[in-house]
């Protein structure tokens, strides 16, 4: 899991030659978008305005905290308030934020995002708004049920038996009891400081209440797992995972730190190269006068992020823009259900595809574990992929590569329609939703969206699904990568 490849190194990684990369992203709910614009306008705030460590600092408070500091509260309230301004209006929103298109958003979907922005930004003021200390109790207390009162136990038990086992020895138990407890994982600051609730985490579904479709907020995240494994548990320099007497040095959120904070270091650098990509004396000024005979290093080009429209990828080979024309196809854990021939008629012929795996949910044992394995082997297959040879072997991602011969129309199908990957990841969501008294909020206004949505599951990270897309003139990835790649 590389934590510090800039983003175009990343694809060459899998073996990807992309002059001007093109990313597409998937999601199933908006309010996921809207987590993904925030943050990356964040990741891509310029260094004058916030400092390297204050971004970083941000980063984590938004991403993986569910109570913010003031200033960062007022960050997201002011981010927020700008990108509601900017949804609506597609021309503004490319000359401020070139390095994002919503053009393929249908109309409905641009004013629901704007109204997710306008929560964010207080319109619905006060902390009942999203009583998050509230929701989160209540979530807790559905999924532990009678073992609630023991959940101290519990939270460790889920550590030590199961996250340290499958490699994550570096969490804390400290810090992840914590997390289970109020919500907080990263405590750059004093504990009592940490009181604004985190609106970024809220979303809307539509659950059953004695008979009828009520549309309720509330908090539908992760509880299990936490935020610690996307970033927090390998790291480049070896001596952050150093061990005294058998126990880790570092914990997992002052590894999580520090990746984060040399993730953006070297997005500040790519950007600089960009900037000074035009003016050969100012680009010989940031680099140093090379060595005689040095070839000179690629200038990183531009690159823009598409948001897909909800629920499209059963229609997306429809569109010769999409029909075989990625080269690479990521897939979180909790999307596999998209992985469906339909939808690797989008990889041309040798791209890649990678796919996150189940490892470290909580929740699942490991004959469940295998089984998740197996099915990810076999929507690969029925999707016109076959596993990469030569590959490292791993369990946390599995890598494919797309048949040269493959083709809609003579790909079968591994199982019938509607059948869901595991039933432990797709449970109907009647039967998994708890009561509606504690666990939300009656939505005021436009609600985020009007279809119900999957239960998410308790991965960490975001449950997207990447596509890149090939510009001009581009090489055919490189089947036999075994390079590693992190959320």
């Amino acid at each position: 899991m590389k934590m510090r490849a800039q983003i175009p190194e990343s694809l060459r990684e899998e073996g990807i030659e992309i002059l001007k990369p093109q990313f597409f992203v998937l999601e199933n709910n908006l309010e996921a978008v809207a987590r993904h614009m925030l943050i990356f306008s964040l990741a891509l705030e310029e260094p004058e305005k916030m400092g390297l460590q204050e971004r970083s600092e941000t980063f984590l408070e938004v991403w993986g905290n569910a109570l913010l500091r003031p200033p960062v509260a007022a960050f997201v309230r002011a981010q927020a308030d700008l990108l509601a301004h900017l949804v609506p209006e597609p021309d503004r929103l490319e000359e401020q934020l070139p390095w994002l298109s919503l053009r393929a958003l249908k109309f409905r979907e641009r004013d629901a995002l704007e109204a997710v922005f306008r929560f964010w930004a207080g319109c619905e003021k006060g902390p009942e708004a999203f009583p998050m200390n509230r929701l989160w109790d209540s979530r807790l207390r559905h999924y532990l049920g009678s073992r609630y009162d023991a959940r101290r136990g519990v939270s460790d038990w889920d550590l030590r038996m199961k996250l340290h086992d499958r490699g994550a020895q570096v969490i804390h138990p400290q810090e992840f009891r914590r997390w289970r407890d109020t919500g907080v994982a990263f405590e750059l600051r004093d504990s009592s400081a940490y009181h604004v609730p985190n609106r970024t985490l809220a979303s809307g579904r539509l659950l059953s209440y004695r008979g009828e479709r009520v549309a309720a907020r509330g908090y539908w995240g992760d509880i299990a797992t936490g935020p610690f494994v996307a970033f927090g548990i390998e790291a480049d320099d070896e001596s952050l995972l150093r061990t005294s007497n058998g126990q880790p040095v570092k914990t997992a959120g002052e590894i999580t730190q520090h990746n984060v904070t040399e993730l953006l270091r070297e997005v500040a650098a790519w950007g600089r190269a960009r900037a000074t990509r035009g003016d050969p004396e100012e680009q010989q000024h940031a680099e140093g006068s090379p060595e005689p005979g040095t070839p000179a290093a690629p200038t990183p080009e531009s690159f823009t992020i598409h948001f897909l429209p909800l629920n499209s990828a059963q229609t997306l080979h429809h569109k010769s823009c999409y029909n075989g024309r990625f080269q690479l196809l990521y897939v979180a854990c909790g999307m596999v259900h998209l992985l469906i021939p339909e939808l690797g008629a989008c990889v041309a012929p040798g791209g890649n595809l990678i796919v996150e795996l189940a490892r470290y949910l909580v929740d699942l044992r490991q004959e469940q574990l295998q089984g998740f394995n197996t099915r990810v082997g076999e929507l690969a297959q029925a999707a016109g992929f076959a596993p990469q040879t030569g590959a490292r072997p791993s369990e946390i991602f599995a890598r494919f590569c797309k048949s040269q011969e493959s083709a809609l129309g003579n790909t079968v199908p591994a199982v019938e329609p509607g059948t869901p990957p595991l039933d432990v990841l797709a449970q109907p969501l009647e039967a998994s939703s708890p009561a509606l008294e504690g666990l939300t909020q009656p939505l005021q206004g436009g609600t985020p969206h009007c279809e119900p949505c999957q239960l998410p599951s308790e991965a960490p990270g975001s449950l997207s699904e990447v596509l890149t897309q090939p510009q001009g003139a581009l090489a055919l990835p490189n089947c036999e990568s075994d390079s590693k790649t992190g959320v």
